[in-house]
């Protein structure tokens, strides 16, 4: 049954009646914005009502859903009147502001930002690895969607983890700019325009040049010497997975486009080997194992960009320790990292608790 005061839409279709429901997309003009909505239709996601909302800078514009164009309306304070779900990627300090707003008018808010993600009693949830969390949606009417870097990393150890536990992870990340969002990706094509017909990129949104480059700086650096984003996966993995585990991280931002890339080295507490790890990942939901050397098969950025799957590949043994393996993980950030893992959540709630 649908929260108190949201009632569901209905359509009948092929003599079958369906709940159908009320989605608001806040960002809609956004990298992740766009992916949501496409992801809404692309896996026919009940929608019976879509406002898209956005800055006033957006004004004015319109995106398509399922054929039909929907204008782009100013996210204001009474735009949740009526709006039983909503898919927040606007930003930190827009979430905090507006998700607690629609949460009082009794929408439920699916969050890809950081604002939420480390509060106890708001569930943090990557629905092949928690999708239990998502019951506690009630305490705030606000569900969290983990960093796009945790959200591979943890469709990909979870079964492993259950496995044989877990103690410690290592991980180096290779994100594409597309993770800081449209005016990255902007400056990657016009730095690589720039250099390529030798004058000199002009550098924007990131502390340094990025075409060409390596970044190992994501976000700002806190007083331990690690980023905002390494510190994210490292308290995101606890609080998703076991907050028993070591975890350490190294962020890099690269000039790719779309979908990150990971080095993961995990401990485990008891031995397993490579076979049984590949037999472990050739069923996890959400996985697609790609590790095939010899016929040089491993994940690749440019093969996951656009996929839904959490890729992972050239698996191996840690020969420095006793139970250790290697593994790498590929994943495209917009879409497994942050719109489909929210539209994913959405699906969850609908089925199982409103």
């Amino acid at each position: 049954m649908p929260r108190s005061g949201a009632l569901p839409f209905y359509f009948v279709r092929k003599g079958f009646v369906m709940n159908t429901w009320s989605v608001a997309v806040v960002g809609a003009t956004g990298a992740v914005g766009n992916e949501m909505i496409r992801i809404l239709e692309e896996r026919n996601f009940p929608v019976g009502k879509l406002k898209l909302l956005a800055s006033e800078r957006s004004l004015g514009k319109s995106l398509e859903f399922r054929g039909k164009s929907y204008p782009v309306e100013v996210l204001k304070e009474d735009s949740f009147g009526g709006v039983q779900i909503g898919l927040f990627s606007a930003g930190g300090s827009i979430s905090e502001k507006f998700a607690p707003i629609a949460a009082q008018a009794g929408c439920v808010v699916v969050d890809n930002t950081s604002a939420f993600r480390m509060v106890p009693e708001i569930p943090l949830v990557v629905p092949e690895v928690n999708p239990e969390a998502i019951a506690q949606y009630k305490n705030r009417g606000i569900i969290a969607n983990p960093n796009c870097s945790t959200i591979q990393m943890m469709v990909a150890l979870k079964p492993i983890h259950d496995a044989v536990r877990i103690k410690r992870i290592v991980v180096s990340t290779y994100q594409a700019v597309s993770g800081t969002g449209k005016k990255a990706i902007e400056e990657l094509e016009q730095q690589t325009r720039a250099l390529l017909a030798c004058q000199e990129p002009t550098v924007k949104v990131y502390p340094h040049q990025i075409a060409f480059n390596c970044l190992p700086q994501i976000d700002v650096f806190v007083e331990n010497g690690y980023t905002k984003e390494e510190m994210k996966m490292v308290n995101e993995t606890k609080k998703i997975m076991d907050p028993s585990i070591a975890v350490t991280a190294t962020t890099v931002r690269v000039p790719v486009f779309y979908s990150h890339s990971e080095s993961v080295n995990i401990e485990t507490e008891r031995k397993i080997t490579v076979a049984g790890v590949k037999e472990l990942l050739a069923k996890a939901p959400g996985v697609k194992l790609v590790d095939d050397p010899a016929n040089r098969q491993y994940p690749l950025a440019i093969h996951a960009a656009g996929k839904d799957e959490t890729f992972v590949g050239r698996i191996r043994e840690d020969e420095s320790i006793a139970n250790g393996i290697n593994l790498w993980v590929v994943s495209d950030n917009l879409r497994k990292g942050a719109a489909l893992n929210a539209v994913q959540i959405a699906e969850i709630l609908i089925q199982k608790y409103l």
